[in-house]
């Protein structure tokens, strides 16, 4: 993709992160300060339309990133840095790796990516929080999804039951129609081994998470659960 097409692109799917609303070209050109006129980027969202990586609402003049889009935003994903306070804050509460601990971490992973977290300290004792944040997401303000959204958080130790043994070590990232949870819905998911047991972390939110800052932190639970300090 050629250099002022991804540009357009990777800001659309960054202000839509931070707004969950549909952008329009002003939008880009005023806040973005883009050395772009209005009508270049009028022509370039036309052409990423038709390429399937946007898609407009019917109730909007504005744009929203498809699948397809953050499939390609997250191949090349910078992560960010978590804050000195929260690196503190994590270093404390898993001083100790017990399942009181890891219950206290993930409500602060909830309160930092304001979505769900779930963890499975065992392949059957499953944990979750933040149930709250996820709802009060954009998307789901829309009744089916909140049918659908709520279907998936019953149906949690189910799903992680299910993908427990063919997922691998480390943190990955499902989106879409590739995520076991939901295809209208991010996660960004982690599993580990501690002595004998195995368990499973992750980050649920609408497909729009914030993927950037959400891997750094799962990344950053992940490996202090697993080092030998």
């Amino acid at each position: 993709m050629e250099k002022r097409k991804q540009l357009i692109l990777y800001t659309i799917i960054k202000e839509h992160i931070k707004t969950g609303a549909p952008v329009g070209s002003g939008v880009l050109v005023d806040k973005y300060k883009l050395d772009i006129s209005p009508a270049t980027v009028r022509n370039e969202m036309a052409e990423l339309e038709n390429e399937g990586l946007i898609t407009q609402p019917h109730t909007s003049a504005g744009r929203v990133p498809t699948e397809k889009a953050y499939s390609l935003f997250i191949e090349k994903l910078s992560e960010k840095k978590l804050k000195e306070d929260e690196i503190r804050i994590f270093e404390k509460i898993l001083k100790n790796k017990d399942e009181l601990s890891f219950k206290q971490a993930a409500k602060e992973m909830a309160k930092i990516s304001n979505n769900a977290v779930f963890w499975a300290f065992h392949r059957h004792n499953l944990y979750y929080t933040g149930v709250s944040n996820l709802l009060a997401q954009p998307e789901f303000v829309q009744t089916n999804l909140i049918y659908d959204i709520s279907v998936i958080i019953d149906r949690l130790d189910e799903i992680i039951d299910s993908i427990y043994n063919n997922i691998e070590y480390d943190a990955r990232i499902f989106l879409g129609s590739k995520n076991p949870f939901g295809k209208f819905c991010g996660t960004i998911l982690a599993k580990y081994k501690l002595g004998e047991n195995t368990g499973i972390f992750g980050i649920l939110g609408p497909i729009r998470m914030d993927y950037e800052r959400n891997l750094t932190l799962v990344k950053f639970v992940y490996n202090k659960v697993t080092s030998d300090k």
